[in-house]
This record gives structure tokens, sequence and C-alpha cells, in this order.
């Protein structure tokens, strides 16, 4: 196959290329924030911009760049703009900015926003060049910058702003561009818009004229727009030189088109204009389609529209269309097509509009004999006399046409393929096929004796594309292979690389609000789920492939010349078995294959290949390298043609085969011990594929693929579960997909977004027991502010808690009002809330049976989340960083399960890390361990003794019914009953119904109110049946102060026991179940009431959990802003519906929206196709309402005010003001937080080893000298985290920490070096960060990456930047406006030990002494640590010379001395520890990465010798600058290409 061509990418132009630039020199002088004393407004600039650097440039990105950098939208062209002085540069400058802006991925309407007057005006002269002629004076390319801005304004219908103006384009009197047949059909399909049709014709009739022409205009923009279209499209010549202007509007129009039609409010009335336009046809007749090279993007993305032109949807309604349904209207244009065919010039039209079983039954009757005895039977009542002329001229037609005959005669299925049509209509006329289109109200009327001006090869692809037979969707999402092939994985247009820069349009999917149906929005997530998945495997391949060095032998073979971990060389491989296809399918149920490898690696890499689990997938590779032994691979040409890449095909591994043949199952038996170094694995191959390959064999004369294979790859087990998740969608779009009614329109993004609101919700609940929500009713009533409390007791020493509170219930639907007095009545009864406190029935008379409590005393939005989230259903937290997300949380699940004790709750985190932070807590909490289940592979990661695993939960039950059954014995003891109680279950719930039982009856009815005497209080204890088995509880247990008292602690006493008795008989399932796999399925199905797993785990186990029957009536989920938008789906339905409902009543989803979205590690995916927006940042774009938490309690005051701009009323819990260690500044450190400045180190910035491998050597060694400094004036380590931007830099300042100070006592190593991405979620006292670039401020622009990097610290937050390239950057103002205003040079106090006694904002009493760059910092810290080194030294001199009587103990001496001898020790090689700082910058060190090593085993991809520059200015980390082999390609956010910026 053809290499594809690399793209190249994009340079981000330096500082001080920015500051050269002309553009750079009008903003400072013109809009520049930073500039107080700028010049008056002056058009001409924008014309000389325009002309001078956007145009003469041909709309370069570096330039549009610079101009949207330097915020010339915000701060001149939309703050100067009015209809005065708007003109084409004017237009077009603000267009090219506000799609920059979308291909940055930063808020563009904002601005808008804010000065809206003359935005209308601005559209309409958008609209107005649009449609310009391409000669005129808007240029074609000029006219692509406008098509994208329009795309863009399509996909913003969340802004109120654009919707306005966008909505007069869309709405229903565009149909005025239909031709009047057509609009006439329309009208009739649909009686009631017949209705809307006249009103809007009154309503012209009373506009003024110019208002009229104006709405004319609008209305038939895009109808004019797709004319337009065609004729530049007719101009693309098929082999002659064609410019790549009209290429790229071609495609850029064809998108807008698809988004068009990707939307139902968009969609509605436009599909109709699209299809009567016939764009399509159009489209695939073009010269462009032809053209292999110019076309391809083209084609592929006229494939894309015309699958959603024929969506299986009303476009009236909205409803998803049944196959039965398509059906039968693809049987009714066929019956039409053969009712017209026979009756051309006969039958009114009426008949079309018949049923397909009518029009076929008129065929019939009129066809099959040219009896007049047929005239009874003539339908309408028309009067056959003066027909028959007509048919006597029709049987001419068929005379000359005989294959029209039987056409009209056919049933549907013999005419409908492509093949029939073709054959039926190309001996046709041009006219006569004119004539059938405009029966069908395809084409105008052709008028008489005149000849159609259309192609006949136009006339024939419109009618047989028409009528052709579509395969169904579902039907071909079923025949689609699984794994990628080697034709998508390399096809830039579907899979870009990580260079892709945002400049084209790609035939990819886009997730934006709104979806069709929920087949539609599957579909979407499926397609890019695979190709994001495809992406990824890219990577694997070439990283491995290249490794193993494919070179082509003497002999025309294949010689590999290295190795690789992950694959292996392919000794033999044989296809075992094809089954027989299931009926109705023509694919085999089953393909396996042996693969046959020689495993002579080393052991720890053998016991890998030999660790291949069932269902782990790996990939089959062909290589056939013409290149000659010994080529040296270059990454930076195209990989294909290097290694001579030919076949990709994938498989999963059924498992290995023993000496005879067999396939070792996995289990806990011990494996058994093969011999050699030959294993052969036994692989399903993929149906689908196997079933294509072969019939591309025997149709195409093809190779077989199957006997081409020479490489195996394996992936890591982590990244590659694709398979079963693909799996897992396909099939949910399988089966009918029952959603939860109060969720369906939401999901897909349409009606009311609060219509799921427990306000709304028909099934909301009056009375709610908050259990240990409320710590006081001090605490009751301030989180419920502007209500009035009514509490059901007035004694105060009663009102305490827990308490059960009712609300007013109102209709959700709400009712209209006349009287306002009952308005005002029901406004104040709204406000009222009983309260009632109540009493938690005594438990039992030992310590552990006293309910765990809540101890958090919630805020008043903390509550309105707790209140929301245990009412029925949707509802949305948006949590702030450290407002208590975790904790809110847990108490709405404690709160679910104390309210509906027989309700199950699932819980669905991102990571394992977050799941087992709810559990800890869970366990803080007043709920039984018994209903506690962690589904999934994290729960050894749990910091607890407990094991709430499926297999350690069923240990738990065994071990817990054994010392039940041991109470029972005991209590049998006690009660000297005779016999063997304890031997089962079933025999204990036996002991305790005639034994246990009637002794409580007895007591009771010997102790209870006897009429209106009070018994004796004594009798209580006196007749007690249990004293002797409570004997171990602390004693006296009866107080003998009241009867009621004493009353209370005998129930309690007897539910402890009968509560002994209830598990007891919960665990008889597990006597009976004798397998711990039955047991478990019997735990996840019946037992457990709060279960929790991954996102990831669900949707790999979806098919598992539905077979089982899993049943949950509630769904939490947490880091829900970081879920992709499937993996929130598809935890949905993980149940089976229940006579065709959903049973779920709550959602809860908690997340944070303003920090990182989900990790998406193609730029092209993340950005064009909007793949790393989740379900809970859509919900709030479309207007889900949100519960916003308002109190931090994580971080100094000072730290929040970093980020809290980005929130809603964002303020600080009580504590973070009075608490010690907040009020108290950080020692050592003149400042809390302060943004460090830092210049080039020896004439270097930024560098960039591999792609997108960024480091900063300067910021690296500041960084890590000031955590050496902090930790020498005495800070933990441990409370000290080290975060930069990217993974480079991570791996850079690791090294310098090995190097410098990682082995050392005195300092040690941080508590985390790592990435802001990967540090989302946690926090630490002092956070050091290193934002790396020097060039572009890279994808820190990402204003929720910001959010993120400053909001992870507590206490102290030291930034280390080039303030130059931040500060001007508008996204980032609010946070560095605050940071700027402090010194921009490191302030220490280094005689301020830790901790101090200073408070923050103090002024210290020691003295301040500024560091001015790293090298001087370096020094000091060098300095520093030598003179503790020579003090400590000398201390242990003196000590050593005391008389011994002043020595408390001998061996403190000997300790001493040891101490000494380490330190000495630290003396000798401190040059090892500490590099002196001039020795850094001038010796060789031997580099960290040996060269004898290969690269996979110490993670490296690249070599030093490859960055020799790093190597040579920087010799002490030489090492550090090669690129780890998880860092080579970008393997998380961090590292992931963010668009050049």
């Amino acid at each position: 196959m053809a290499a594809p061509a690399q793209p190249k990418k994009i340079v981000a132009p330096t500082v001080s290329q920015i500051n050269a630039e002309f553009v750079t020199q009008l903003a400072c002088k013109y809009w520049a924030p930073h500039i107080k004393k700028k010049s008056p407004f002056d058009i001409k600039v924008i014309e000389d911009i325009y002309e001078k650097e956007i145009v003469k440039s041909r709309f370069a990105i570096r330039k549009i760049m610079l101009l949207e950098f330097s915020q010339y939208l915000e701060n001149y062209l939309w703050m100067n703009y009015s209809p005065e002085v708007s003109s084409k540069a004017y237009l077009m400058s603000i267009c090219c900015m506000v799609n920059e802006k979308f291909r940055e991925n930063v808020p563009a309407w904002e601005i808008f926003k804010k000065k809206p007057d003359h935005f209308p005006f601005f559209f309409k002269h958008i609209l107005k060049a649009a449609l310009a002629e391409t000669d005129g004076e808007f240029s074609l390319h000029e006219q692509t910058v406008l098509l994208l801005f329009l795309d863009h304004c399509f996909n913003s219908l969340e802004v109120d702003l654009i919707r306005s103006q966008v909505q007069q384009l869309i709405s229903l009197p565009m149909w005025m561009g239909l031709q009047p047949a057509r609009l006439e059909l329309e009208l009739k399909k649909t009686p009631k818009l017949r209705k809307f049709w006249n009103l809007i014709k009154k309503n012209d009739e009373k506009m003024d004229p110019e208002a009229r022409e104006q709405a004319y205009q609008e209305r038939r923009f895009l109808s004019q727009l797709i004319q337009k279209f065609i004729s530049v499209l007719k101009s693309v010549p098929l082999s002659e030189p064609v410019t790549m202007d009209k290429v790229h509007y071609c495609e850029r129009f064809i998108e807008l088109m698809i988004d068009l039609e990707a939307l139902l409010p968009t969609r509605r009335w436009f599909n109709t204009i699209l299809d009567d336009s016939h764009l399509l046809v159009h489209c695939y007749l073009s010269n462009l389609v032809r053209r292999e090279e110019d076309g391809h993007l083209f084609s592929q993305l006229l494939d894309m529209l015309k699958f959603y032109t024929g969506f299986e949807i009303n476009d009236q309604t909205g409803n998803a269309l049944t196959e039965n349904e398509m059906t039968t209207i693809h049987y009714d244009r066929i019956t039409s097509l053969q009712l017209t065919l026979c009756w051309l010039r006969v039958l009114p039209c009426e008949v079309f509009s018949q049923s397909s079983k009518q029009k076929q039954g008129t065929i019939i009757r009129f066809l099959v004999s040219p009896s007049s005895s047929l005239q009874p039977e003539f339908p309408l009542g028309l009067s056959f006399s003066l027909v028959r002329p007509v048919l006597d001229n029709q049987r001419a037609a068929f005379a000359h046409f005989p294959e029209l005959y039987d056409f009209a005669l056919s049933n549907v299925a013999e005419v409908d393929t492509r093949e029939s049509l073709v054959k039926f209509f190309g001996p046709l006329s041009s006219n006569t096929l004119h004539q059938v289109a405009s029966y069908l109200c395809l084409l105008p009327t052709l008028p008489k004796n005149e000849d159609t001006t259309f192609d006949k090869e136009f006339l024939l692809e419109l009618l047989v594309s028409r009528h052709e037979r579509r395969i169904s969707q579902i039907q071909q999402l079923n025949q689609m292979p699984l794994y990628p092939t080697e034709k998508i994985i390399w096809d830039e247009n579907i899979v870009p690389t990580e260079y892709y820069s945002g400049e084209g349009c790609l035939a990819l999917p886009k997730l934006n609000l709104q979806f069709l149906t929920l087949h539609d929005y599957l579909l979407r997530n499926f397609n890019l789920f695979r190709l994001e998945s495809t992406y990824e495997i890219r990577q694997d391949i070439e990283d491995s492939v290249s490794r193993m060095k494919p070179w082509q032998s003497e002999y025309g073979g294949v010689v590999f010349g290295g190795w690789a971990r992950m694959a292996q060389p392919i000794v033999a491989f044989t296809v075992v078995e094809v089954a027989k296809p299931n009926i109705g399918e023509n694919w085999p149920t089953r393909v396996r294959a042996d693969v046959t490898i020689n495993l002579n690696v080393r052991d720890h890499i053998k016991d890998e290949w030999e660790g291949l689990r069932k269902h782990d997938v790996c990939f089959l590779i062909t290589v056939r390298p013409t290149k000659p032994y010994g080529t040296k691979f270059d990454r930076r040409r195209p990989f294909i043609e290097q290694v001579g890449l030919v076949y990709v095909r994938g498989c999963e591994i059924q498992g290995m085969l023993d000496d005879k043949g067999r396939v070792i199952e996995d289990g806990p038996e011990p494996r058994p011990n093969l011999r050699g170094e030959s294993r052969t694995f036994r692989v399903f191959l993929d149906p689908n594929q196997y079933q294509q390959d072969m019939t591309n064999t025997i149709q195409n004369g093809a190779e077989d693929v199957y006997e081409t294979f020479n490489i195996i790859m394996r992936r890591k087990p982590k990244e590659n579960n694709f398979k079963a998740v693909l799996e897992t969608i396909r099939n949910l779009m399988n089966t009918d997909c029952v959603v939860p009614d109060w969720l369906h329109d939401i999901i897909l993004g349409y009606g009311d977004p609060s219509s799921a609101h427990y306000s709304k919700m028909p099934n909301q609940i009056a009375t709610l027991d908050f259990n240990d929500t409320f710590l006081s009713i001090e605490h009751l009533k301030a989180s419920f502010p502007g209500h009035n409390v009514k509490v059901t007791v007035e004694d105060p020493a009663l009102q305490i808690p827990p308490f059960r509170i009712t609300f007013p219930v109102r209709s959700g639907k709400g009712k209209k009002r006349k009287d306002a007095d009952v308005e005002d009545e029901d406004t104040e009864e709204a406000k009222t809330l009983t309260v009632e406190p109540h009493v938690i029935p005594n438990r039992g008379p030992y310590p552990y049976n006293q309910p765990k409590r809540n101890t958090i005393q919630f805020t008043h939005t903390q509550i309105e989340a707790i209140r929301a989230g245990m009412q029925p259903g949707l509802t949305m937290v948006v949590g702030p960083p450290g407002t208590g997300k975790t904790d809110v949380a847990v108490q709405i699940i404690s709160n679910i399960y104390h309210n509906f004790p027989e309700q199950r709750t699932l819980i669905v985190t991102h990571s394992n890390q977050a799941l087992n932070q709810l559990f800890e807590k869970i366990m803080a909490l007043d709920i039984d361990e018994r209903h506690l289940l962690r589904l999934g592979h994290g729960e050894e990661e749990l910091e607890t003794e407990k094991d709430f695993s499926r297999y350690g939960r069923v240990n738990y039950v065994l071990a817990r019914r054994i010392e039940l059954l041991e109470e029972v014995k005991r209590l049998q003891k006690s009660l000297g009953v005779p016999g063997d109680a304890s031997y089962t279950c079933e025999t204990a719930g036996y002991f305790f119904l005639y034994q246990v039982m009637s002794r409580w009856e007895e007591y009771i009815s010997k102790v209870k109110n006897k009429g209106s005497t009070l018994p004796d209080v004594t009798e209580v204890s006196t007749f007690f049946p249990f004293h002797e088995y409570f004997a171990n509880a602390p004693q006296p247990i009866f107080k003998g102060r009241s009867y009621e008292e004493d009353m209370e602690i005998a129930e309690g006493c007897f539910r402890h026991i009968k509560k002994i008795f209830t598990q007891l008989e919960e665990f008889r399932a597990s006597e009976l179940l004798r397998s711990g796999l039955d047991r478990s399925k019997y735990l996840l199905v019946k037992e457990a009431k709060i279960i929790a797993m991954t996102c990831t785990h669900a949707a790999l186990k979806r098919h598992d959990l539905v077979k089982l029957g899993f049943k949950y009536d509630n769904i939490l989920m947490e880091e829900a802003a970081q879920i992709l938008e499937i993996e929130t789906f598809i935890p949905l339905l993980l149940q089976n519906p229940q006579d065709g409902f959903s049973r779920l009543k709550r959602w809860i989803m908690i997340g944070d929206h303003h920090q990182l979205p989900p990790v998406i590690k193609n730029m092209a995916f993340q950005k064009y196709s909007n793949m790393e927006q989740s379900l809970f940042t859509r919900f709030v774009r479309v207007g889900v309402p949100t519960v916003d938490l308002d109190a931090q309690g994580r971080a100094r005051a000072s730290l929040c005010n970093l980020y809290n701009w980005r929130y809603k009323n964002l303020g600080n819990l009580p504590h973070v003001q009075l608490l010690p260690e907040f009020s108290t500044a950080n020692a050592g450190l003149l400042y809390d937080f302060q943004l460090i400045n830092v210049e080039d180190f020896q004439g270097v910035g930024e560098s960039e080893p591999n792609p997108y491998f960024y480091q900063n050597l300067g910021e690296a060694e500041y960084v890590v000298a000031l955590f050496m400094y902090m930790c020498l004036l005495g800070y933990p380590a441990d409370k000290i985290s080290i975060l930069t931007t990217y993974n480079g830099q991570k791996h850079l300042i690791r090294d310098i920490i090995n190097r410098r100070c990682g082995n050392n006592p005195l300092i040690g190593r941080p508590n985390k070096v790592t990435t802001v991405d990967r540090f989302q979620g946690q926090q630490n006292d002092y956070i050091l960060l290193s934002l790396v670039r020097t060039r572009a401020v890279g994808h820190l622009r990402d204003v929720r990456r910001l959010v993120v990097a400053m909001s992870r610290a507590r206490l102290g937050l030291y930034i280390f930047a080039r303030v130059s390239l931040f500060q001007n950057c508008f996204e980032l103002t609010p946070a560095f406006s605050q940071l700027t205003a402090r010194p921009l040079h490191l302030h220490i106090i280094p005689t301020e030990p830790f901790p101090t006694a200073r408070k923050n904002g103090e002024r210290p009493s020691h003295e301040v002494q500024i560091i001015k760059n790293m090298p001087q910092m370096a020094n000091f810290v060098y300095n520093m640590y030598m003179h503790l080194i020579q003090t400590t030294h000398h201390y242990h001199q003196t000590l050593l010379q005391l008389p011994p009587a002043m020595v408390e103990e001998g061996e403190e001496v000997q300790n001493q001395e040891t101490e000494l001898e380490t330190e000495e020790e630290a003396m000798t090689v401190q040059a090892d520890i500490i590099p002196s700082p001039t020795e850094t910058s001038c010796r060789q060190e031997t580099p960290a990465f040996q060269t004898d090593t290969t690269p996979s085993e110490t993670g490296a991809t690249s070599t030093p010798e490859a960055i020799p520059a790093l190597s040579e200015t920087t010799p002490t980390v030489a090492g550090a600058v090669s690129a780890p082999a998880e860092a080579n390609t970008p393997q998380d956010a961090t590292s992931a290409p963010e668009e050049t910026k």
C-alpha cells in the first residue's frame, strides 16, 4: 500500500520572533492590554493587517495565531465594530479570529455576548458575502473561511445570541426554496404543516416590502448556497490541474452540510431542501470524486453526508424509525415508481398517495389484460373510454421497452438493486427520465415540445440512487470488523497523526450538543472510540515493528535485525477452524488459528508472553521490507515504506497450547511447565474480517492474507480493552436501549433541560430522613436559608438529630394561577419545612452497636446537593477543588441506603483511586459492610485490611457465618437448650423461631403495659430471659431509672439477637451454593446494596452483568466530568428493563467541568470531533440545572483567589481563616505563592528532543534547587510535590532529583514528581510548578488545565515560567494578573527555620534575600548544604569531647559515632550528591541510559546521541533528555500534542 504523506508540524514562533513581528508592534500601539496609553481606533490598521499580514500570507496559521493571541478580537476588532466602519477586511478579520479560537479550543463567543448590539448586522453581511460570486470581491479562499465561520455558528446553538440569528435560516419558512410540486407534496404528507404555512404567508403579507425581501433572502440562503456550491463543483476539471482552494471549499461545504444534517433542530426542515437540490447526485457524478488524490477526503465526507441524509429518523417528529418503517418507506418509493411508469400520463397524482399494496393492486389490474371488462375496477371513478387511447400508446411503449412491463409487474425485491434499476432505466430517453422524475416531484415538469436540460447520466443516477435498496445501519455495523486494518490505521483523513493542526476538515463524526437518536448517539461514539483506539494501536505497531528492524535478506526474504519486548517473529501460522455461519448471516460464527513463536528471550519477558490471558488482543502483521540489511530507521520518514508493512489483522487469545495441543485454561491450578522455547497460542480471528478477506481472494484473485503473517504483537493489558468496549456498544445498538423516559430527551439534547430535576419529577418524595446529615437543629436551620423551619416538638432538649424533614411538594408541570393571593400563599407554603426529630432504636448493649455518625458540618449548598440526590431524577453537582465532593457523595449514598433499604445503588468513578477514596469514607459511616461490594482490579489499593472484592466478600460471608453460628451456640448454651442449633443457618433459624421467639413473647406478655398502671421498672430486668447471654456486655445493662428507658434497652438487646438470625438467613445461600463463583454471583445479584466499579469495568463487563440479572435503582458517578461520554452512558444500561421500562430512579453525577476533561491522545479526535467532551459537560452546556458547591476548605484564601474566578461565588470555609496552618507563613519564603521568571539557561529555553516531549533545563534545575532549599530548612519532603505541564519535563526533573538529592538522607525525594494532568484529584501542602514553554503557551491555554494547576496546593504554590510569554495570554489573565502583581524574582528568608511563628502576610524579622536566576539559587543551595554538613560535623566533634558524665547513656555515644561516620561519608561523596553548580556546566558525565542496554529495557526510545546539543550543554542530565517509551509518542494528555499556539 502507498505510504501516506507525512504531515508537517507547525512550529510556534518564539517570544523574540513575536516581539519582532509587525503585528506585535501594532498591538503595542493600539490594543495590547498592558499598554496604558493607546492610540485611537483607526480602520486603516485593520485594512493593512488584513491585506499585508493575512491575505499576503495566504491565511497562514502563524500570522492569525499571533493576532488572536494578542487579543486583537477582544480589544480592537469587536470593541470598535459598528455598521459605519464595516468592510470586507473587517468582516474577514473577525471571522479569522473566531475560527482561530475554535481551532485553539478556547471560548469564542464571550466577547460578542458582552457587546451584542451589532451582531445581527454583522451576521447578515456574512450571509451576503458567503453568496458572493467567487470571481468577485470575495475569493474562494475567503469564502471557505466564511463557510467555516458559519459552521461554527450552526454548532453553537446553545449560545442565545447565535441561535437567534441562525434560527431564521433553518425554520419552516426556508421551504420557500422548494420547487412548487415538492412543496405541495410535503405539505400533503403532514397536514398540520399547511396551517403553519398559511399563517407564514399571512404574516409575510403584513410585512413591509423591505423587511419581506430581507426575510426571503434569509429563508433562501441555504438553497442559494447549495446552488453556488454546485456551480463551483462543476468547474473542477477531471484531469487538468485544479486549485486547492476549490477542493478545500468543496470539502468545507460538505462538512457544513453534514453538521446541518446531524442536528435535529437544523435537519428538521433543511433535509427536505437538501433532498430537493439533489446535491448528493451532483457530487457523486462530479469530477472531484473521480480524482483519486484530490478527491479522497471529499469522497469520504460525501459518504458521511449520504449516511445522514438517509438516517433512520422522522424529520418532523424526531422519532427513530424502526427497520420495518424504513422498509415500508422503501417499498412505497418503488411502487410509486412502478405506478408512474405504467400510467405516466393517465393517473392523477392522488394515486401516489395510496399505500404500496394499493398501488401494486392498481398496477396489476391494469396490466394483466387489455380487456375493457376491467372497467368497473378502474380507480378514482375515471371513464375508461377516456384513457383507452393513452393505454394503447403505453402498450406501444411497452412494445419498444418490454423491460418496463416486467418492471411494473415485478415484486420489489427483484427490482430494487442498483443493477436492476440501471437495466430497466438505462434504455429510456432523457426526456422520459425527466418525466418520471417530475411525476415523483423530484424535478420541475418538463414543458411540452421541449427537451430536458439535464444530462441523462444525472437523471439516471437520480432515479437509481433514490430507489435502490440500502443496507440497514445495524446490518452494516454487525458486518463491520472490530479490529482496524492497515487501510484504516494509516489513513490520515480518518486517523490523523499527532501533527494535526486543526486547519483542514476530516471525515470524522463530531460529538456536539445534540444527537438524532440513541442509535446515532451510540454510532458516533462507537466510531470515535474505535478510531481513538486505532491511533493508539498505530503508535504501538510503529514502535514495536521499528524496534524489530525488519530488513530484506540476500535471498529476498525477511530478516529481523533487532528485537522488541511487545512483538515476536511468527514461526508458523495455521487456520485450524472456520465454523459455519448462523442462519441469516454470511460470515463464520468462529474462526480459530494457531500461532507459533520462539520465546528465546529473557525469563521475565518470556513470562509476560506466557501470561497472555483469554480475551487479550494481539495483532498479526505482515512486513515485506525492501531496505537492505543494516539500513537505519528514520522516524521522520513515512513508517510503512521503511518497514514494508503490508497487512495488519487483529486476533483474540483463547489460550496457550500444552504439549498435547490442548488449550491451557485460566484458573487457580498451576500452569504446566512446557519444555523448550517454542510456544503455540490459539487465537480467535475476526469472522467479519476473515469473510471479507476470503471474498476478496476468491473474487479478485488477491493473495491470501492469512498465509503471510510474520510478526505477532501484544499490547499492555490496561490499554487493550478496546474490543470489549466496542462489542458492548455494538450489543447495545442491537438491543432495544431502554433509557428512562425522564432521561431520554436530555441525553439526546432536546426538550426542557430541567425536566429531570427533582422539582419537576412526578414522583418526588415529600418526607425524607436525613439520618446523621445535620449535627444540630441550628445546623439544619442554617442549611435552609430563606425557609421557615417548623419543628414538631417544642422542647429544645428533644430537638436533636436525626431529623425527618417534610418538604412541600409542588406539581412538576405547574399550573397557571389567576389569583395573586393564592400564589403568595403558595409561595409561603413552599418555604415551610416540617422537621421531626426522631430517635434511632436501640441496637444493643455493646459499644459496637452504636451507629457511626457523620461529623462534617455541611454547607447549605452541600445540603441542597444531598437533598437533590435523595430525590428521584437527575442530580448534577459541580464541585470546585476542595469543596467536599466526596463527602457529599458518601452522605447521599448513606441516606439512600437508610431511606430505601430495598434499593440498590451503583457507584461509578473514572479511576480506582477515586473509588477507593469513596469506599474508605463509606466505611466510616453507618453502613453494614456486608452490603458493600467492589468490582474490578483496584480493590487491592484500598487502605484497609478488609477485602471488598467479590471473592473477598465471599470469604467475609463465610467467616461471618461461622462467627454468628458461634454466637448462636453461646445463646443456646445460655438458654440451656440441648442439641446443636448452630450446625447450619437452617437449624439456627428453627432455633430462633421455636426457642428465642417464644421466650421473648413470654417476656413481653409479662412486662407490657397492663391497663392504666405502668409495670414496675424492676420487672423489666427481673424477667429478662437473656441475662446470661449478655453477661459480656458493659454492666449493668439495665439502668433502673425508668420503665421506658429499660424497656428500650431490652428491645435493643432483642434487636441485636434478631439481627444475628436475620444475617444467618441471608447467608443461608452460601451453604446451598458450593462454588466460589456461584456464591460471588449471588452476592452481586442479591446481597450487595452498594456496588462500586470503574466506568471501564462497567463497559467491559456489561454483557456478563446483564446475563446474571444484575439490578440497581440508583447510580452515583464521581469524577463525572473526566469520564468519556460513552463510558458515562453504558452504566445506565447494565440491567435488563422490567416490562419494557428501566427501573432506574436516580442518577447523581458529581464532577467539575472546569477541570480537565477525559484524556484523548489524538488531537484530531480531541478537538475536531470534540471527543474530550464528557456527558457531564454536555449537560451543563445544554442547560441542565446544577448544584454548585461554593465553599472550599483545602487552600489558603489567597491561593483560592488564583482559581475561584472560574466558579460561581466560590468562597472559603471558616477554618481556612482560623486554623493555625492556614494563618502561619511559609517558613523561609516571603510569599505564600509566587511566579518566578526563568530566563534561558546557557542560551536555551524549551527544547523538544522528541515530538511534543518538551523540556526546560533552567526551570527543572530551579525547581529542584527550591525543593532542596525547603528540605534543608526542615520542610518534610513528603509535603512537597513537583508538577509540570509536560511529560518531558517530568522525566527531566526526576533525573535531576536522582542526581542531586534522591539518595541523600538530609533531603530525600518529593512526595510526587508528575504532570498536572496526572495529579488531578490530588493535593499537597506545597506545590512547585514548572510551566516549561518559552515559545508558545501550549496546552496550558486550556483554562481547565490552569485551574487544576492552581488548585493543587494547600499552603504554598511556586510557579516557574517565562513570564513575558504567559502574562499576555487572554485566557490566563485572571490568574496571571494576580501572580504578576508580586515580584517576579524568588524572595527567600534563609535564616528562618521550619516551622515559623510568623503570620502569613507579616514582614519577617529575618533578612530577605532576592534570588535573580537559577545559577544563583543553585550556588546558594550548594553553599547552604555545605554549611549544614560542616556545622553538623563540628557539633558531633564537640559532643565526642564532652566528659562521660555529661552523656546520659553509653549507647548514645556509640550511636553518635555511627552517625558521625555517616556524616563523614556524606561529606566525602557530597560532590556526587550535590554537585557544585560550577561543575554542573563544565564537566562531562556518563549518560543515565547506557548504550549497551536495549531501549525497551531502559524505557528509552531514543539514544543520547540523537540530542547532542542538550547533552553537551548540560552533561549532568544527559540521560534525562532521552524520551522514555511511555513518552516517545503522546501517552497521556500532558504529552499529547496540543495545537501549535
